[in-house]
């Protein structure tokens, strides 16, 4: 195996545990010549699914090559780096931590040799039974290199009970409980499997006689391919040179659980996802907003960027004059998903930049996507005042957020929650707004058919769709370590 990169150091980055992060982006493909360079692209165009590191892993039939660090997708690969990733197959992974500190080991894909052969492993979600699991197998004696729940299916991939069944693969994604999007891959193959419930997005498409998978399908179409289909929930479809096959490792549910909040904030407004384009969606709920929540104002304003098409919408439904009143510096990344406490702090500061000519002595709505600790959207209601707002009326997207996310979202603890123990008159005077409306839970389903049966929505009535009872927080496996006196550096 060539190693095109080392893991860098063993130090551990600080991690802010208070907003609400993005989850991960997978990219891969199969018998397409220059593999690398197309996994670049497709991870490049996920890359506001997580900042904290990138990798890949490509193989020409014989070898697999990997490069990967901590990092935006420019800042860890150079030209030198995708040139000598040669192959025509291969998988990607842009991350965020949701379960796993934003440590350089824990940068996907995760590569394993096992006794049939080295496998790569990159992965979307949280698995809620990971540290029992974890636990299960080092009493046996395996050892782990990493803390993130990831891992986990290597030993179950490498352990005897499943190697020797047949389908072997699809006997070990069956282990696992939670929520999972899985690209894996060996010297001569790529597979894509979802979990049950369809937590998380994965679709399937085809370029140039290849395939090619991504979490969204802005993906698919910045490489040139064109999308095929959604991989089901639990399904694994894997592609060798004989062509591509599907199995079914888990029994069809009656219902999904396909996370809602994908539609709110973290998909790509030119991303199809669960079967509905982003944009139109968004463009609904703003509408919808402006019919639960009406008011009498002179001008609709988003928060840049996924606020714009709720904005958009509930300009139109309204009939209130669109305008923008806050203006982004493109080259600040998300909050959200900065690893850093004090970058995140400071880019609350420099992501937008006030039009005091566009705001001044207006009655003004701002349009947001959602609120989750308060402090964000309570600054920006501050700066409008400053800047000559004669009133601030707040709309969100989404509903109240009160409850955490076990299942790939890292929302902050229930007591950090703005929404937790206080009703929206309470949040509107925290949040210094004249008035505050949200979407209802119904508003949110609307545009979906059956959405009832489709959506999870945990995170707004704590509802769980799985089982959660081993699930303790992002940091599970490192809080489980360290009261085991077992440090990270």
């Amino acid at each position: 195996m060539s190693n095109h990169s080392s893991l860098l150091d063993d130090r551990v980055m600080p991690t802010d545990l208070d907003e609400p992060h993005e989850e991960c982006g997978l990219f891969g493909i199969f018998g397409v010549p220059s593999a690398a360079e197309f996994i670049y692209t497709g991870l490049f165009a996920q890359q506001h699914r997580g900042q904290e590191g990138a990798g890949m892993v490509v193989s020409d039939g014989t070898r697999l090559r990997y490069h990967k660090g901590v990092g935006h997708v420019h800042d860890v690969f150079q030209a030198e780096n995708i040139h000598a990733l040669g192959g025509s197959m291969g998988i990607g992974h842009v991350r965020y931590s949701t379960t796993g500190a934003s440590r350089p080991q824990n940068v996907q894909p995760l590569i394993a040799e096992c006794v049939d052969g080295l496998w790569a492993i990159a992965h979307n979600g949280n698995l809620t039974n990971a540290a029992t699991l974890r636990r299960n197998y080092q009493r046996s004696g395996s050892i782990f290199q990493t803390t993130t729940d990831s891992e986990v299916l290597v030993h179950l991939l490498a352990d005897p009970h499943y190697r020797n069944r047949c389908q072997h693969v699809g006997r070990a994604l069956a282990e696992l409980r939670g929520a999972f999007a899985f690209l894996l891959m060996t010297r001569d193959c790529v597979m894509a499997a979802r979990d049950p419930l369809g937590f998380r997005p994965l679709s399937l498409g085809t370029l140039d006689g290849g395939y090619v998978f991504a979490s969204e399908t802005c993906a698919l179409r910045q490489v040139g391919a064109t999308f095929v289909r959604d991989i089901e929930p639990g399904e694994l479809v894997q592609v060798t040179a004989r062509g591509l096959a599907s199995y079914r490792f888990a029994e069809v549910a009656p219902r999904t659980a396909q996370c809602v909040f994908e539609q709110v904030y973290f998909a790509r407004p030119d991303s199809n996802i669960f079967g509905y384009n982003v944009h139109q969606t968004r463009i609904q709920y703003g509408m919808q907003l402006a019919k639960e929540h009406p008011v009498e104002a002179d001008i609709v304003i988003p928060i840049p960027d996924s606020g714009v098409a709720a904005a958009l919408g509930y300009s139109r439904a309204s009939g209130i004059l669109f305008d923008m009143g806050f203006i982004r510096n493109h080259y600040v990344g998300r909050t959200f998903i900065m690893p850093e406490q004090g970058k995140r702090a400071r880019g609350i500061d420099m992501k937008l930049s006030i039009m005091p000519d566009v705001v001044r002595g207006k009655r003004v709505v701002m349009v947001d996507d959602s609120i989750v600790r308060g402090n964000t959207v309570q600054r920006r209601v501050s700066f409008l005042r400053e800047a000559g707002a004669r009133e601030v009326h707040v709309r969100i997207s989404c509903p109240p957020i009160r409850h955490p996310c076990f299942f790939g979202i890292d929302f902050a603890t229930t007591t950090e929650l703005v929404a937790d123990g206080r009703n929206v008159e309470q949040v509107r005077d925290y949040i210094g707004a004249d008035s505050l409306g949200y979407l209802s839970e119904e508003g949110l389903l609307a545009p979906f058919a059956d959405g009832p049966r489709k959506f999870c929505r945990a995170c707004f009535n704590g509802d769980y769709p799985a089982d959660i009872s081993q699930m303790r927080g992002k940091l599970d496996l490192e809080e489980r370590q360290a009261e085991e006196g077992v440090g990270h550096e």
